[in-house]
C-alpha cells in the first residue's frame, strides 16, 4: 500500500481538487483508493458526497489509543474510492497528537491494518506546517505539492521543502503546477520556471470553471465534464505520477 500526501503550506492553491481528481484517476486503472481527509473544512469530504462527521470521539477517539480508522471508512459514488471523512474536531489534531507517544508517527500506526483493503491511500493535509503535517509526512511515500505560479505560493514550496528536509525519513518531493492562468504573463513565466526543476512534474493544471465546478456538482470532474482540458490535465497528471508511486 502505498501513501500519497497532497499538501501545501498555503491555502487556495488547488489541494483538494488535485487529492479528489488524482484519487478518482487512480480508481480507472482498477487501484483500491482511500482519501483520508485530514483537514478540518472537510472539502474532500464535501466533494465526495460522505457526511462531515467522525463517530466514536472524533478526532480524539481515532487518535488516541485503541483508535482504528476502518470504522470511520465510507463508500462514495466512485467506484473504488472509500473517503475516511473530516469533521471539525480535526481542528484539535495536534493537542490530540500531543497526548499519544511518538506522536509523528502516529498517523502512519493507524495504516498498516488497511493494507489487504487498499493499495493507495491519499492524504488531503490541511494548510500550514503543524505537528499534524508532520505525521502525515513521515506516512507519506510520496508528497505532491500544487503550486500556483505566483511568487508567494513558490515561497511557500521552499518553506516546505525546508520542513521536509528537516525530517530523518523523508517523502519523495514533488511538485506541480495549479491554477495555471495563461492569459497571465507572470504566471506564465513562474510556470516556465518551476518546470525546469527536476522535482517539479510536466503537467500544469489549468485554472478553469470545470474545476470551480466540483463544489456544485459535488464530484471530481471526470464524473461530469469527462471530455474537459482539466479531465485530461488530471489524467496526464496520474500517469506521471504511477512509476513515481510504485517505480
Amino acid at each position: 500500500m502505498k501513501v500519497l500526501a497532497a499538501a501545501s503550506i498555503k491555502g487556495g492553491v488547488g489541494k483538494t481538487a488535485t487529492a479528489v481528481n488524482l484519487a478518482a484517476e487512480a480508481t480507472r486503472d482498477g487501484v483500491r483508493v482511500l482519501l483520508w481527509d485530514l483537514d478540518p473544512q472537510g472539502s474532500a469530504t464535501y466533494l465526495l458526497r460522505a457526511e462531515h462527521r467522525l463517530s466514536g470521539g472524533g478526532a480524539r477517539g481515532l487518535i488516541g489509543a485503541g483508535g482504528e480508522l476502518a470504522p470511520h471508512v465510507r463508500a462514495t459514488s466512485v467506484p473504488g474510492l472509500h473517503v475516511l471523512p473530516s469533521d471539525l474536531s480535526l481542528r484539535y489534531l495536534d493537542r490530540h497528537l500531543d497526548d499519544v507517544d511518538r506522536p509523528r508517527r502516529r498517523l502512519g500506526a493507524l495504516l498498516p491494518p488497511l493494507e489487504d483493503a487498499y493499495d493507495l491511500v491519499v492524504l488531503d493535509c490541511p494548510p500550514g506546517a503543524s505537528l499534524g503535517i508532520e505525521s502525515a509526512l513521515r506516512a507519506t511515500d510520496v508528497l505532491l505539492v500544487p503550486v500556483v505560479p505566483t511568487t508567494l505560493a513558490m515561497l511557500t514550496l521552499t518553506q516546505l521543502e525546508e520542513v521536509v528536509a528537516a525530517r530523518r525519513r523523508q517523502p519523495r518531493f514533488l511538485a506541480h503546477v495549479s491554477m495555471l492562468d495563461r492569459r497571465k504573463r507572470l504566471q506564465r513565466d513562474t510556470a516556465t520556471t518551476l518546470a525546469a526543476r527536476e522535482d517539479v512534474l510536466a503537467t500544469m493544471i489549468p485554472n478553469t470553471t470545470v474545476v470551480e465546478r466540483m463544489g456544485p456538482e459535488r464530484a471530481p470532474v471526470r464524473t461530469f465534464a469527462p471530455r474537459s482540458v482539466a479531465t485530461a490535465a488530471y489524467e496526464q497528471l496520474w500517469r506521471e505520477l504511477t512509476p513515481l508511486l510504485w517505480g
